[in-house]
């Protein structure tokens, strides 16, 4: 079994998928918590911003390092050490805050803890699977972040069940339990065969790759692409309790379930039908959807078109992610570590700042989590600009 394990690349996919799993249970375990945290540790909207701008911000900062450090540790080390990190940082939730004299000084170093191993995943993932001996890597590729989209479903729904059975007072335990998960995908990724990154393409330098234009685009479309699916997901549950006046079972299943599921499903179509749907076309009219995605959740009166503007927006901004690094991959296929781990750094900063304009917004206006959601259009906006100046010839995409 352990010999078909170290020969099969079918296990370093299904390793992979689970890693996208381990992210989404680090990134949205929290969130789900946010009211739980304001209100047993005292914490204000702005301190509870700040867990997702450190936590967006710490991946960012692993993101840069990862060009430097990851080829000389090889990936195989790497990998399994981001899910050892990840591990530590859900314990880290469970008994830090506890442990310290400030529970938010707890809180904030179980953070960067599971950001660090969320990090290193991020840029590694998507390039470990590239470099499987697969054919149509675009559906591969968008197949493999559906799983972040399924294992946020899977997070809600034991989360909202857990909470039902035995209380919500009782995260604690839930959050050992989850650690499980990376700790047993650590040991899988010691055993499955890891490929050469660059594939047989000469590699470019750093220097050229930074000289490319393209290289820029597809940076400026990972920024918009982070943003505008974690200023929706980072707040939904936050948003359906306070602004739409839901119970937190509803709001938890409706709001952030509902987006995870929807941008899981559009991750699979896309997966599904890639030869059939051109991706700069499929990329745009997300864009436009998500913009009245995010219209429809600011402005709508009646909770029920609140919810269906959340949980639409996770349609909308499904192929976002994967299909830059689809178009990058085959654009600049010399790019390596570096490409993939400076493109993970724009959509971390993406992924900080979006929130961040989202929470920033909502403490200094008098609209709440609406204001804040509402300013967050602009990050669609400009990814359909993006998406506008990128020149494709076949299944070839070679930006500006």
């Amino acid at each position: 079994m352990i010999e078909k394990i170290r020969k099969d690349y079918g296990h370093t996919i299904y390793a992979s998928y689970i890693g996208y799993i381990t992210q989404a249970v680090g990134n949205n375990f929290a969130p789900l918590l946010f009211l739980t945290f304001a209100g047993s540790f005292g914490l204000s909207l702005e301190k509870i911003t700040v867990l997702t701008v450190v936590n967006f911000l710490t991946q960012l900062f692993v993101d840069i390092m990862s060009a430097f450090f990851v080829d000389r540790l090889g990936y195989r080390a790497s990998i399994v050490s981001a899910h050892f990190f990840s591990a530590a940082g859900l314990l880290g939730l469970a008994i830090l805050p506890f442990a310290f004299s400030s529970a938010y000084a707890g809180l904030l170093t179980s953070v960067v803890l599971y950001a660090v191993g969320n990090g290193v995943i991020e840029v590694l993932i998507s390039p470990i699977v590239e470099s499987c001996p697969t054919t149509k890597k675009e559906a591969a590729m968008s197949l493999l972040h559906s799983f972040y989209c399924w294992g946020h479903v899977l997070l809600v729904v034991v989360c909202t069940a857990f909470f039902r059975l035995f209380g919500i007072q009782n995260w604690r335990v839930l959050a050992c339990v989850l650690a499980v998960i990376p700790l047993c995908n650590a040991f899988y990724f010691l055993l499955v065969p890891i490929y050469p990154v660059l594939g047989g393409h000469e590699k470019l330098s750093f220097g050229g790759l930074i000289r490319q234009k393209a290289f820029w685009l597809f940076l400026l479309l990972m920024v918009c692409a982070g943003a505008s699916e974690q200023a929706m997901s980072q707040w939904a549950s936050a948003f359906t309790e306070s602004a739409l006046h839901v119970s937190k079972t509803v709001g938890d299943l409706a709001g952030p379930c509902a987006f995870a599921l929807l941008m899981g499903t559009a991750r699979a179509i896309y997966g599904k039908f890639s030869e059939r749907l051109p991706l700069k076309k499929f990329m745009a009219g997300s864009a436009l959807l998500c913009i009245g995605c995010y219209v429809l959740a600011a402005l709508a009166d009646l909770p029920a078109l609140g919810l269906l503007g959340c949980g639409l927006c996770g349609f909308s901004v499904g192929i976002f992610w994967p299909g830059t690094f689809s178009m990058a991959a085959q654009a600049l296929p010399g790019g390596g570590t570096a490409m993939f781990a400076l493109m993970a750094l724009a959509g971390d900063l993406g992924c900080s700042s979006g929130p961040a304009l989202v929470g920033l917004v909502a403490g200094g206006s008098g609209g709440g989590l609406k204001s804040g959601l509402l300013a967050a259009l602009v990050f669609p906006v400009v990814m359909l600009v993006g998406v506008s100046f990128i020149k494709g010839r076949k299944r070839r995409y070679d930006g500006i």
